[in-house]
């Protein structure tokens, strides 16, 4: 036995991988059976459970008679369990969401007996940059990881300090999790041999004191036998020496392991609908519940749900899409049950704001806790199609929308759901010689009863009977409305629409005062800002093949590239002084692509949508825009810090074997060289040294992982067939392309990635019609809660405990005054796992706190 080595039994357990969740289950609880059956047997045994709660959960879910066993040997700190829910991958999830990973982790576990307070991080594809300020805050002092570290690293203790200047001790893993998996591969009367070994091959990195040894490997248990060498938890590390070393900002290195950046790109899909489902829950069901809903156990309940089907599916083998074809589907599930759920909540509470609001008027909700001004669209009957505010009229829908001949009047009544038919509702009804009119409309708003259709027709006789159903003319309508801070106005129609400045579009040519956009014969795209930053030929789409896998992107030994489209087609859509659209289709030998572009009266960037219907399987297609000036770096915004990152990665090897990329994650924007592109998912980006910015918009693989990856020495996992992987049929990016003077922050990039990102909602008023719908202006307009301050944006609002809860983050490189106003007498700091930290002053119903550069702060109000 060995004084000089601590052994920490341990498993690493992906819930979901190469195989789907329950077939992996089965294998996690007969492991836990014998797990707990050996800490019953064995005082000195201990267990550590991967830093993750969900694997307990999903265990107890099908063993709960052994609940009281988990709960004991928790109590007695031999059984480590927590402190995040899941393994989350930090960079293709939002800030927020690695908050509630933690939370729902800490407060799992400690209801089992107390979470271990490791940031446990044993295989996550790199670390972002905000994770010790997040781990410092909820009380984890000490971290442990393998992957993203520099090959300068000298010693297994260093101190990591975040975007803000929090930090948090940590053991860096040579070798990786599983370093000591060998320890019982032979004969136990050699155990003592290999475990010197061991401390022999560690000793470069851990010159003095106990070396940690990692005995676990993927899905598997540790031999009991191992209590013949000293074991313990990973909370043994609150009690290791201090760091040596230090480590800034996010770790994203290919060092002596591999960091695996091509899952950013792999089944890009699946990262969109993870973005959505973020966004629905976060930006509008839980801030209009808690602003606009009073108390409900129900809403609560679904909150609930769709944040754990968020969190469980941020999973480091989940999200990523570098699992089998079953575990992207379940994941997709998942996340469009966490979407539909956060929408459900967000109608729900839409409806009761619509009934206090007239029919015939239009209630739109404002979700930033800052005044916008922009455009939303509404369907509107012709003879109201004027509002009192600056309106363009868009199009219009057919008046006659179905004709037919039915024998028998009778089928009509199965067409009929209530009021409902064509996706109208019915206004009226007329009978003539063998014709039977129905009038229907988007907005009705006479009285109804089906009793009286149905007496209608059964009343008809026999057919044969033409049967026309018609609509009242409607007119799609952009409007520009001004919305106050989380707060919301109502438009009713009004007799005189405010006046709004001639267009300046024509042609191929779209200007809206603020930028300037000409479009070429081969379909890329000129820019010119307001002050005369240029961009020449954004748009290029570059394709190239792919021999890779969902882990590493690989080039083929011989690639054909191809950029030049055999036909380009341009189609004007709108022209107009609110909005004006182009659509650009370009067919070229591998796939038909499809870009809209369009210019809204007010914004300083181009919204860019752009369709990718490719013809080939093992492929990359990448939008190319120049910069308008020379770059060196980026600057990203991502999990809630802005992060600088050199152009191309200084070495072009690594000890792992695997090639260094010089693609990087963003998530809500990036910019180089005075040229912003504001996004609305996680996106893989690359700076070019050709001074190029390429945006992947589809990488297409066949294979889990490859044996032979012209870019990675030893395979990331098995070779698997993943055919869903090629991404098959229409794939949709949007982004918008902002030129700028200065840096990001000089530019507020911040605020005005929100206003692309975040759309107002709108939706009809359904309450009693109004007396006067000729009368001008908004109608009702209340606020909700406002937050000013340079670079300052909110990340969550919800009720809790009867405050309501604010998270905002300071993105700017400089402190900043955070000033918080709004309808409250009280306020506090609190921690970021919601409990009280002091008191904030409130002076005419407006709080202020001075931030840190990228602080995230957490305020109650009430």
């Amino acid at each position: 036995m060995t004084p000089d080595l601590v052994v920490i039994p341990h498993t690493h357990w992906d819930r979901e991988w190469y195989l789907p969740f329950q077939r992996f289950r089965i294998g996690l609880v007969r492991m836990l059976d014998d797990v707990l059956d050996a800490l019953a047997a064995d005082p000195a045994y201990r267990f550590t459970m991967d830093g993750q709660l969900a694997a307990i959960e999903d265990y107890l879910e099908v063993r709960p008679s052994r609940r009281a066993d988990v709960e004991r040997f928790t109590a007695e700190g031999r059984l480590a369990i927590g402190p995040w829910l899941v393994l989350a991958d930090s960079f293709l999830c939002s800030g927020e969401t690695l908050i509630r990973n933690l939370e729902l982790g800490l407060r799992g576990a400690d209801a089992l007996g107390g979470a271990m307070r490791i940031g446990y991080l044993p295989d996550q594809f790199g670390h972002a940059a905000q994770l010790p300020q997040i781990m410092r805050a909820a009380g984890i002092t000490q971290a442990c990881l393998w992957r993203g570290v520099p090959e300068t690293l000298g010693r297994v203790r260093f101190r990591w300090v975040g975007a803000d200047g929090s930090h948090v001790d940590t053991q860096y893993l040579p070798g990786g999790y599983g370093n000591a998996a060998g320890l019982l591969s032979g004969p136990l009367d050699g155990l003592d041999d290999r475990a010197e070994a061991l401390v022999t091959a560690m000793r470069p990195w851990c010159p003095e004191g106990a070396v940690l040894g990692m005995y676990g490997a993927d899905h598997s248990a540790p031999s009991s036998d191992i209590t013949r060498l000293p074991v313990a938890t990973l909370d043994v590390l609150r009690d290791a020496p201090e760091a040596t070393e230090t480590l800034e900002g996010e770790l994203r290195r290919h060092g002596p392991a591999n960091l695996l950046p091509g899952v950013v790109s792999a089944r890009i899909p699946l990262k969109q609908a993870m973005a959505r489902a973020e966004r629905v829950l976060t930006r509008y069901a839980e801030p209009l519940a808690a602003l606009w809903h009073p108390p409900y156990e129900a809403i609560d309940r679904l909150l609930e749900h769709a944040w754990r089907g968020v969190v469980t599916s941020s999973g480091h083998d989940s999200i990523t899409g570098c699992g089998s074809d079953e575990t992207a589907a379940q994941v997709a599930a998942r996340v469009a049950d966490a979407e539909q759920t956060s929408q459900a909540v967000a109608d729900l509470v839409s409806a009761r704001l619509a009934a206090g609001a007239p029919r015939g008027s239009i209630v739109v909700v404002n979700p930033s806790p800052f005044e916008r001004t922009g455009l939303v669209l509404a369907d509107l009957p012709a003879r109201r199609a004027v509002l009192g505010v600056p309106v363009q009229r868009l199009e219009y829908a057919p008046e006659l929308i179905d004709e037919t001949v039915m024998d028998d009047l009778t089928q009509l009544l199965g067409r009929v759901h209530e009021r409902e038919l064509f996706g109208h509702q019915i206004v009226s009804w007329a009978v003539g010689y063998r014709v039977f009119t129905i009038t229907v409309s988007r907005f009705a708003e006479s009285a109804y009863a089906y009793e009286e259709l149905r007496n209608a027709v059964l009343a008809a006789g026999p057919g044969p009977w033409r049967v026309r159903t018609l609509a009242e003319p409607v007119v799609t309508v952009a409007a520009q409305v001004t919305v106050p801070p989380l707060g919301r106005v109502t438009l009713t129609s009004s007799g005189i629409s405010r006046p709004v400045a001639a267009a300046r579009s024509a042609g191929r040519t779209l200007d809206n005062g603020l930028l300037r956009v000409t479009i070429d014969d081969d379909g890329t795209l000129t820019l010119i800002s307001a002050d005369g930053v240029t961009v020449t030929g954004a748009g290029r789409l570059a394709h190239g093949g792919d021999h890779g896998d969902t882990y590493n992107y690989a080039p083929p030994s011989v690639d054909a590239h191809d950029d030049a489209p055999r036909i380009t087609d341009i189609v004007e859509i709108h022209l107009g002084p609110l909005v004006s659209a182009i659509d650009i289709t370009r067919d070229y030998f591998w796939g038909l692509t499809s870009t809209r572009i369009e210019l809204r009266a007010g914004e300083p960037f181009l919204r860019c949508a752009v369709t990718v219907d490719a013809r080939c399987p093992d492929h990359r297609v990448r939008w190319h825009s120049p910069l308008p000036r020379a770059a060196d770096h980026s600057d990203a915004e991502g999990q809630l810090a802005v992060v600088r990152r050199p152009s191309q990665p200084s070495e072009t090897t690594s000890a792992s074997g695997e090639r260094p990329m010089g693609t990087y994650p963003a998530e809500c924007f990036v910019t180089a060289g005075g040229l912003a592109t504001l996004l609305t998912h996680v996106t893989e980006y690359e700076v070019l040294p050709t001074q190029e910015i390429a945006l992947t918009l589809v990488r297409s693989v066949g294979y889990l992982s490859r044996n032979h990856n012209a870019y990675r020495d030893e395979p990331a996992g098995p070779e698997i067939p993943t055919p869903a992987a090629q991404c098959p049929g229409p794939v949709t990016t949007r982004f918008a392309l902002l030129p700028h003077s200065g840096a990001w922050a000089d530019a507020a990039l911040p605020q005005i990635a929100e206003r692309y990102r975040l759309d107002l909602l709108a939706f009809p008023g359904t309450g009693a019609p109004s007396e006067d719908l000729g009368s001008p202006g908004a109608g009702v307009s209340e606020a909700g809660v406002s937050l000013q301050g340079d670079g300052v944006v909110m990340t969550a609002l919800r009720a809790r405990d009867g405050w309501l809860e604010m998270r905002i983050v300071a993105e700017h490189p400089a402190p900043v005054e955070a000033e918080i106003s709004g309808r409250f007498t009280e306020a506090r700091r609190a921690t970021l796992l919601g409990d009280p930290a002091g008191p904030l002053e409130v002076r005419e119903g407006t709080a202020r706190l001075t931030l840190r550069p990228f602080e995230i702060a957490t305020v109650h109000l009430r």
